[in-house]
């Protein structure tokens, strides 16, 4: 998606303190002197040392936001709650934007910037372990004036902005600890200028105006990531329905889309569609709305938010793209209710997003997933680089690579004809369920698929996954898929291509 520079965590300056657990927050504990000690600047991901932070578990945000899209100001008040898993001195939490004020608990806490996008926040008392706290952080700024590892997440647009961003977006527009291994439920609360609206995830609970500024809030009840968490403020047209199920549908166009606004439409609004028929693939929707946006933004790519994805305009350039609606809506359950453990298990998301496509063309009669393999592999001689990323580890500059979304497809379609029809699909419907709302690994995937189908899978993994070479014909003849796929490429290549091409994440 973008390519940026990564800066190791800024390590705490080793601070102890010994104070009795009846002076700390929390709970009462025995009188016996406690050590407390700083929380971890960094959550432990392998690929991003400085993204999320240790010593505490987020359960809930609560945003009130107030955003003027003439000067981009945003004013905000986030309140935090967390539960402490050590005992604390200071925590960290990842935002960039100007901070006025801090409270821990009600009372307040001393703060300062450390790193490029570290808030270390001292409370005035120690934070025992297994204590809940509450967090207040209020704050304002130009979210698009924000440059954090380079490069801003907030994109301005002819009548408001959007955050959206992968793997990060949320330190531009609240605090948080921002990686997807700690995730939590939200209320998004946010007042713009009567005539405006503000989207975010999940249902709305109410919206009311009052002295020229309207309140839209939303409520995301079930555990989120925060780069998942979304806000997009501008005019749009919308369109709202329910499901067969009784969940609420909202779409969002903005009003200023031109040639692109028909082909958004005529895709976004299969959702409902495409969301039932991925039911009979991976079970029961997992969360209580739906729907997608389509703001007037300058970028190409598309973005799993929770609930309601993100789609650049450009997606839809070249007419309907219902292929990537098809992508998006299967990181619900693969990326969102499932979500990566740490970055380096991105295939868990993109593989299987991408075979989706692949099994939507197989439905529509424009290309079997093994069609669709077959041509992927004979596409991509021996020498060229697609061969040398490895969907399983790709490193922190080839995460969204192509071949971690194709290489990665052809590593399920290798599972499939591996274990067979029953067995696949049953691993595709069960492991959301195994996982659901939580995280997991490229190696729980394994050994999950090698518990349904009884199989020894360890050799078919390693070779599509983590080699850095092209397999040989006999391993791609074991694995189902042609070594020469000479054949035309099926009719929904060249739009699933495109939308590779314009980072359908």
């Amino acid at each position: 998606m973008y390519r940026r520079l990564i800066t190791p965590g800024v390590l705490a300056a080793a601070l102890v303190l010994a104070i009795p657990a009846s002076a700390s927050a929390g709970a009462p504990g025995p009188s016996a002197a406690r050590t407390f000690s700083p929380g971890a600047p960094g959550i432990g991901d392998p690929y991003y040392p400085d993204h999320g932070n240790g010593g505490y578990d987020v359960s809930h945000y609560d945003l009130r936001l107030k955003y003027q899209p003439e000067t981009d100001l945003l004013e905000g008040t986030a309140t935090i709650l967390a539960t402490s898993t050590q005992d604390l001195s200071s925590f960290d939490l990842d935002f960039g934007l100007a901070v006025s004020e801090v409270r821990v608990n009600g009372r307040k806490a001393t703060y300062a910037r450390e790193g490029v996008q570290e808030l270390r926040i001292t409370p005035p008392a120690g934070l025992t372990k297994g204590a809940a706290f509450t967090v207040v952080v209020r704050y304002a700024g130009r979210p698009s004036e924000l440059q954090l590892y380079g490069f801003t997440s907030w994109q301005r647009t002819p009548d408001g902005g959007v955050a959206a961003n992968e793997p990060e977006a949320a330190a531009w527009w609240f605090p948080s600890n921002d990686h997807p291994r700690d995730k939590a439920t939200y209320d998004v609360s946010v007042a713009v200028p009567d005539g405006t609206q503000a989207i975010s995830n999940g249902v709305l609970q109410s919206q009311s105006s009052k002295l020229g500024w309207t309140r839209f809030n939303w409520r995301s009840a079930k555990p989120q990531a925060t780069y998942l968490a979304t806000l997009a403020i501008g005019k749009f047209d919308l369109t709202t329905d329910t499901t067969a199920g009784g969940l609420p549908v909202v779409n969002a166009y903005s009003k200023d889309l031109g040639g692109n606004y028909g082909a958004a439409r005529a895709s976004v609004e299969r959702t409902t569609e495409v969301a039932e028929w991925l039911e009979t693939v991976f079970g029961k929707y997992p969360f209580d709305a739906l729907g997608g946006y389509v703001p007037n933004v300058p970028s190409s790519f598309a973005l799993e938010t929770q609930t309601r994805p993100f789609y650049s305009p450009k997606q839809f350039a070249n007419g309907s793209n219902v292929s990537v609606v098809v992508h998006e809506l299967a990181h619900q359950w693969y990326g969102d209710s499932v979500s990566v453990d740490t970055w380096r298990d991105i295939w868990v998301n993109e593989g299987f997003a991408r075979y989706s496509q692949w099994l939507w063309s197989e439905k529509e009669g424009e290309g079997t997933a093994q069609e669709l393999a077959d041509h992927v592999y004979a596409q991509h001689p021996a020498d060229d680089a697609f061969w040398t990323v490895k969907p399983g580890d790709p490193g922190a500059d080839n995460q969204f690579h192509g071949a971690v979304y194709d290489r990665g497809a052809l590593a399920i379609q290798a599972l499939r004809n591996a274990v067979g029809e029953d067995d696949f699909f049953a691993i595709l419907k069960g492991w959301p369920q195994r996982h659901a709302y939580g995280n997991a690994k490229v190696s729980d995937f394994a050994r999950y698929a090698e518990e349904v189908s009884g199989r020894p899978l360890a050799a078919l993994f390693d070779t599509w996954l983590y080699q850095p070479s092209k397999p040989t014909s006999p391993a791609a003849r074991q694995a189902g898929v042609s070594p020469t796929g000479d054949r035309k490429a099926p009719r929904s290549w060249k739009r699933i291509a495109a939308t590779n091409g314009l980072h359908a994440h």
